[in-house]
């Protein structure tokens, strides 16, 4: 490894000589003195490089964006950010940037930033603004705070398989693809699996998987492939529980991000979350006049809604709706009662988007293969699925969860994009 100092102790080693690297992120060249502002991932400092110096001519042609290692003394100086800069001594450059980037790195005054499209596509630069890399440090604190939560309540990881061989989610929503003799599709979630560890006797356990939708959606919140996270929990009374134990998780989720950045604009949320029905929502959404499109779902308009209404008169940002119609129910949903046409399912919205879905499963078989019926599913492909049951399995929910939504809210970003390292939609498979 190179040995160096992060720019942010640097203010520990004033009087000291040291050893810095990274990219050139401004450069004022005047004619006996060079300002040059090194970036980090931890952040800026300033360095200084004086006429008569053998590294004046080296920093003299440099290009923002190259990177390079500098050595030098610490100082005091009230002028430079953080009160310190580095007097310099040398300069290896390491890598040399092209003089015209694509994109800029820097976006200045009121100039208005790369359109989404374009940065996309150079995505490697648009991450190297701070802004932008603090998207994915915030999302490592808070997948931190969910796996502590794993952790202590003795959740087991497994490592679900993309490919498989029958859709794992009903709908046409799914890619299908070649597999030497056969067809083949890609995941659109691991739900099969999880089950299937519960079956297993693994009690709980939780994955972190890829999931691809093979949906024609251009909105703000959707991907063609994302990362989701998933737990599955036995021995519950109902989707309730499913509910207890996800808010345990999220709250140990905020906990770890605003222990590394107690400056986020991001509450703490207590427990319990607000729990409402779908017809209670309803008859809310009709007295505050939102149009519905849909008796038993939700439009993203009326998501918006009640999450207002939601923080205004409950003061939350969360809120899980829940005890959905049948017809808006996966067949493997277990019923509120038997003869039910409302199911124990649950959605969490998070800031007027939905983040999590939710569910106690049907873990009986004959009842299971009923509502396949009722759904009109052909049997013979859901075999090795119906089979997971039949040997014994305890009642058992779980939940799908998608992390970069839940981003996108913390940080109050545009669109799910921003908040996915290299996102794939219906148009963009790079890079």
């Amino acid at each position: 490894m190179i040995q160096r100092i992060y720019n942010k102790d640097i203010g520990e080693k004033v009087g000291q000589e040291i050893s810095v690297a990274g990219f050139v992120h401004t450069l004022r060249v005047q004619s006996k003195i060079i300002f040059l502002i090194l970036r980090d991932i931890t952040g800026v400092i300033q360095t200084v490089v004086e006429a008569g110096s053998s590294a004046f001519e080296t920093a003299k042609g440099l290009s923002h964006e190259s990177v390079v290692r500098i050595i030098g003394a610490v100082k005091e100086s009230k002028q430079a950010p953080g009160g310190v800069e580095i007097g310099v001594k040398s300069i290896e450059v390491l890598s040399v940037a092209d003089p015209e980037l694509p994109i800029p790195v820097i976006v200045k005054g009121n100039d208005e930033e790369t359109e989404a499209p374009t940065r996309l596509d150079y995505r490697w630069i648009d991450l190297r603004k701070p802004e932008k890399a603090k998207i994915f440090q915030v999302w490592t604190e808070f997948e931190k705070g969910w796996r502590k939560y794993w952790d202590e309540n003795n959740f087991i990881q497994l490592y679900p398989p993309a490919l498989m061989s029958t859709p794992s989610e009903t709908g046409s929503q799914v890619f299908e693809v070649n597999y030497f003799d056969k067809k083949a599709y890609l995941a659109q979630s691991p739900q099969f699996y999880k089950q299937m560890g519960i079956a297993s006797g693994m009690e709980k356990v939780f994955m972190v998987s890829p999931v691809f939708r093979a949906e024609e959606s251009f909105t703000t919140r959707h991907l063609t492939e994302f990362t989701g996270w998933d737990f599955e929990m036995a021995y519950v009374e109902s989707h309730h529980d499913v509910m207890d134990a996800e808010e345990g998780m999220i709250i140990e989720g905020f906990k770890a991000i605003l222990a590394k950045f107690p400056d986020l604009e991001a509450e703490l949320p207590s427990q319990p979350f607000p729990r409402i029905t779908m017809k209670e929502a309803k008859e809310i959404l009709a007295q505050m006049r939102v149009p519905s499109p849909e008796k038993y779902d939700l439009s993203p308009e009326e998501e918006r809604a009640i999450s207002e209404y939601v923080k205004k008169e409950r003061g939350h940002d969360f809120v899980f709706i829940h005890e959905y119609h049948k017809s808006k129910s996966a067949f493997y949903h277990m019923r509120l009662e038997e003869g039910s046409d409302y199911s124990r399912r649950a959605d969490l919205l998070y800031r007027g988007v939905e983040v999590t879905t939710l569910a106690q499963r049907e873990h009986r078989v004959d009842i299971l293969i009923k509502q396949a019926e009722e759904k009109g599913m052909a049997l013979e492909p859901l075999k090795n699925y119906i089979n997971f049951f039949r040997y014994g399995c305890p009642p058992h929910g779980g939940a799908g969860i998608g992390p970069g939504r839940f981003i996108m809210k913390i940080l109050d970003l545009p669109n799910v994009r921003e908040a996915t390292y290299l996102p794939r939609d219906v148009k963009r498979l790079n890079p």
